[in-house]
C-alpha cells in the first residue's frame, strides 16, 4: 500500500507544482501585458503634451518674428529720422545701439531671474495642463 501512496502523493505534489508554474506563467503573462500597456500609454501621453506645446509655440513664434519685423523697421526709421537730427546718419545708429545696450545690461542684470521663472512657469503650465 505504501507503493502505491507514496505514487499517489507525486503524483499530488506534481500537479501541485503544475498548478504553480501555471500561476507564475500566468501572473508573468499579466505583468508583461500590464508593462506594454504602461509603455503605450506614456507614449501617448508623451505625444500628447509635445503637440500640445508645439502648437502653441508655432503661434507665439509666428507673433514674435512679426513683432521682431516690426521692430526693426521701427528702430531703422528711428536711428534714420535721429541720424538726420543729429546731422549724421550713423549717429542715430548709434543712439538707437546704445539704448538697446543699455537695456540689455538693465535685463540681464535686474530681470534675468524673473524673466527666466516666468518662461519656464510658462512651459510647466502648458506641459501639466
Amino acid at each position: 500500500m505504501q507503493v502505491f501512496e507514496g505514487s499517489a502523493n507525486k503524483k499530488i505534489m506534481s500537479e501541485a507544482e503544475e498548478d504553480k508554474a501555471n500561476l507564475i506563467e500566468l501572473l508573468l503573462e499579466k505583468a508583461s501585458e500590464y508593462g506594454k500597456s504602461t509603455y503605450e500609454l506614456l507614449k501617448l501621453k508623451t505625444i500628447d503634451k509635445t503637440s500640445d506645446v508645439v502648437s502653441s509655440f508655432i503661434p507665439h513664434s509666428l507673433f514674435f518674428i512679426i513683432v521682431g519685423i516690426f521692430l526693426l523697421f521701427l528702430n531703422l526709421g528711428l536711428a534714420l529720422w535721429l541720424g538726420d537730427i543729429l546731422g549724421k546718419a550713423f549717429y542715430g545708429f548709434l543712439v538707437v545701439a546704445g539704448f538697446y545696450f543699455v537695456t540689455g545690461i538693465v535685463i540681464h542684470f535686474f530681470m534675468h531671474k524673473w524673466l527666466k521663472k516666468v518662461i519656464c512657469n510658462y512651459i510647466i503650465k502648458l506641459l501639466l495642463k
